[in-house]
């Protein structure tokens, strides 16, 4: 995945981080790990209040309530309200990426949307049905390389990340 990301930005494409984990959390080390800066991390919120200390400069507090679970159907809506756009390209590795993929097929023009079967413990990290690590069942890697007509993820390619 990562020399699909290059590729993107080297083709003048944004690329954002849509993750069902919490944002605060991966906002702090996407950057450095896959080169995303945080305002282009889409992920589950949490509350924050703002307050201020006791010489009036303004902080935020995390609330105990969840504002978005990005995750499923969350996904395409924490798209619409932190991007304002709908993807050109998705990629996703698990169950809870289906929306976001179907999301995208939706729109006019091209669209491009793929499973990724991870299992390449070489060049990034192996996981998926086969080391019962993921929510990517063998059931919905199935329906994508199938893509049978009355599929519902119908258009959606499946690959792996191994040469």
């Amino acid at each position: 995945m990562f020399e699909v990301q290059r590729y993107l930005r080297d083709n003048g494409y944004k690329v954002y981080f849509v993750t069902g984990g919490g944002q605060d959390f991966v906002r702090v080390y996407s950057e450095k790990v896959y080169g995303i800066p945080p305002e282009q991390v889409v992920g589950s919120m949490g509350g924050t209040k703002l307050d201020y200390d006791k010489d009036g400069k303004p902080f935020l507090i995390k609330e105990p309530k969840l504002l978005l679970n990005d995750d499923n159907a969350g996904k395409p809506e924490g798209i619409h309200l932190m991007i304002g756009r709908r993807p050109h390209a998705a990629f996703g590795n698990s169950t809870g990426d289906r929306q976001m993929l179907e999301y995208t097929g939706a729109g006019d023009g091209a669209r491009l949307m793929m499973l990724v079967l991870h299992d390449d413990a070489q060049r990034e990290y192996a996981y998926g049905p086969a080391q019962a690590v993921s929510a990517l069942t063998y059931d919905l890697y199935s329906d994508a390389v199938l893509n049978s007509s009355g599929n519902p993820l119908r258009g959606i390619a499946a690959f792996t990340t191994s040469r």
